[in-house]
């Protein structure tokens, strides 16, 4: 069995969060993950209402397995509701990221939640730990959604010589190897996202997830077309990972037009609602070209685990 400081804080057989991904995290894919030794996220978003947290966070509460919650800092402005859904909710952890976690650290605290938050610059890390983050998740820009601009291997080393806090490795992350030179290299776990993209307990509609099981490694792009289309109000240093598709070889690069093109912006709505993969936006990272197969999360997290412990045993097999 792989045990860290992760492992250990939250009782869990292996050191895998689930990345909150919205509008593909939902309660089932949680327990699916915490069902597997990891730690499950919901991913929440702007679009969801209060009871949404309600509904998926009883489906791991009532299988008894620590889950978490995932919410957006530049969200919560207008949203306090959600924030007070989450902490009625009692997860074991609560990702705070995409702006300040620091006002929101303290009542977190105050209900016994650990925090999380993802960090894409050194910046990040300092406004974290200032803010009494439990755990940093160095989120490279190889990781699907949105993301910084830095490669995770590079962000990681800088981030554990600049923290004591327990640090979780985000993107390109999909095989045991790949997770065990995470943990080699200095990370108290890893944070996986892609590779539970075509699970059969995701809420992504089962077009998106053959589209997925598709895809190759090279396939995707960072844009923030589809935020523009859609309205939302990211901030602009974080863009979004996704795949290529009909709508983002037209639009990417050319934001600035597509803010005046309604019908173009339009497609991108009615495709995310009716699941037309050449159009709607399919957050993703690079590694989405290990992704084939359409199965459980909980047998995702265990091969990984399985194939992580088998890469790590063979280490010393390196030193002369």
């Amino acid at each position: 069995m792989i045990r860290t400081p992760l492992t250990r804080w939250f009782d869990l057989s292996t050191p895998i969060i689930g990345a909150p991904m919205a509008g593909v995290s939902g309660g089932a894919l949680a327990r699916a993950v915490s069902l597997g030794g990891g730690l499950g996220m919901i991913g929440v978003s702007g679009a969801h209402r209060s009871d949404f947290i309600t509904e998926q966070c009883a489906i791991p509460a009532e299988s008894e397995v620590p889950f978490g919650v995932g919410l957006m800092v530049w969200v919560l402005a207008d949203r306090p509701d959600l924030f007070e859904a989450t902490i009625a909710a009692h997860p074991s952890l609560v990702s705070i990221s995409f702006g300040d976690p620091a006002p929101y650290v303290g009542p977190l605290h105050d209900a016994g939640i650990a925090v999380a938050t993802q960090v894409n610059t050194v910046a990040d890390v300092e406004r974290a730990q200032e803010a009494g983050v439990d755990v940093l998740v160095a989120q490279g820009t190889e990781a699907g959604g949105h993301t910084g601009r830095r490669a995770m291997l590079p962000l990681l080393q800088e981030v554990l010589t600049l923290t004591d806090r327990p640090v979780v490795a985000a993107g390109g992350i999909a095989t045991g190897a790949g997770m065990a030179a995470a943990l080699v290299a200095g990370a108290a776990g890893v944070w996986i996202g892609t590779p539970l993209l075509s699970c059969t307990e995701g809420l992504n509609a089962p077009a998106l997830r053959k589209r997925v099981r598709a895809a190759g490694g090279d396939e995707t792009v960072l844009t923030r077309a589809f935020d523009v289309a859609e309205g939302a109000a990211w901030p602009d240093r974080w863009p979004g990972r996704a795949l290529v598709n009909d709508f983002s070889r037209t639009w990417h690069g050319r934001e600035d037009e597509l803010r005046q093109d309604a019908a173009a912006r339009q497609s991108v709505i009615d495709g995310r609602r009716t699941g037309d993969p050449a159009a709607a936006p399919i957050y993703a990272g690079e590694s989405v070209g290990l992704v084939t197969t359409e199965r459980s999360a909980t047998d995702v997290v265990r091969d990984l685990d399985a194939s992580a412990e088998k890469a790590l045993r063979a280490v010393p097999k390196l030193l002369g």
